[in-house]
């Protein structure tokens, strides 16, 4: 009788935990999430990030507070979320970097597999090559030649040691065999007023980041790093027409987690992204800075990472990339 009453009080108590489980799940959130955004204002990031906030937020219920908070070429804001309680309520929208820097890096205070949960990846863009006006080409094709006939005599920007513009530039290099030297900074918008002064000469930037200055021409865009045009940019070439077989570089984007999230939390932040993602408004707003939405699910979320860890950790060995290039 006593094992019969010992059972049926465990029983009992699994019932009560699940429950009360399920309930949790039902009512989040009940407070506001914060959204980590791991740069600088003036980019990509900073851009989709507070669309993502705002539409997810109309579709959870609650709001969403997208907050910048830069450094180390997106790990500060990473590992700030990676330590964060595993709960829903601090997520953070990351680019290849969060794939680049594990490698890149002689170390990173999170395990990226291990440490965080990938809510789904979210949207998929191509950068655009942009150069100095003070440069004398018109396109790829003169500006490959002009970067070779001149070794060692460019300078190329990016958002900061291990961003996705820094291993463009680094790829573009391996390729074409151009000697050119990195000069990191906080953001990619912080880049131009350099670019334009001809104290850097190119860079590979985010769209959003691009825009403002490509479209009165203090800057030159003459690719953009996807397989097809970009809209944004219908009239450039991309660099795979432009000559250059197969380069193909995509500023893809995710949300992540502290591991450990909760499955029914983990579902329902995925299912009201996806929902805010198919908001005709929302397709608007980022297709505005050559934006698609790509949403996947969790297990295609954790594939498709495995593949770009896979292909940035080539790049890195190949050319013998540290931290200080």
């Amino acid at each position: 009788m006593k094992s019969k009453n010992w059972i049926a009080l465990v029983v009992g108590s699994a019932i009560a935990v699940a429950a009360a489980a399920g309930a949790q799940a039902q009512s989040f959130p009940t407070k506001p999430i914060k959204l980590v955004l791991p740069y600088s204002p003036g980019g990509i990031i900073d851009y989709v990030g507070r669309q993502v906030a705002q539409h997810l937020g109309d579709a959870i219920g609650q709001p969403v507070v997208a907050e910048n908070r830069p450094g180390a070429g997106g790990i500060a804001g990473t590992d700030a979320v990676a330590r964060s309680a595993p709960d829903g309520y601090t997520l953070v929208l990351m680019d290849p970097a969060i794939v680049i820097n594990p490698t890149l890096q002689a170390s990173v205070p999170y395990d990226l597999f291990k440490g965080l949960t990938t809510v789904a990846m979210i949207s998929t863009s191509p950068e655009v090559l942009v150069v100095s006006p003070q440069l004398p080409v018109k396109n790829f094709s003169e500006f490959v030649a002009y970067a070779k006939a001149n070794p060692g005599k460019l300078n190329f920007g990016s958002a900061g040691i291990g961003t996705t513009p820094h291993l463009a530039g680094e790829l573009f290099k391996q390729r074409t065999g151009v000697d050119a030297t990195h000069i990191p900074y906080r953001s990619i918008g912080q880049s131009y007023p350099d670019m334009m002064a001809n104290k850097i000469q190119f860079a590979f930037s985010s769209i959003a980041g691009a825009l403002p200055f490509t479209s009165d021409n203090r800057v030159r865009a003459i690719a953009t790093t996807g397989l097809k045009r970009s809209s944004v940019y219908p009239d450039i070439p991309t660099v795979d027409e432009a000559g250059l077989k197969g380069f193909e570089v995509d500023l893809w984007l995710g949300i992540f987690a502290p591991a450990g999230l909760p499955a029914d939390v983990h579902a329902k932040l995925s299912s009201e992204l996806k929902k805010a993602l198919e908001k005709p408004e929302m397709k608007t707003a980022l297709a505005k800075v050559g934006v698609e939405p790509r949403w996947q699910d969790q297990k295609e979320s954790a594939a498709f990472l495995k593949t770009e860890f896979d292909k940035w950790k080539k790049v890195i060995a190949d050319g013998n990339i540290k931290p200080d290039n």
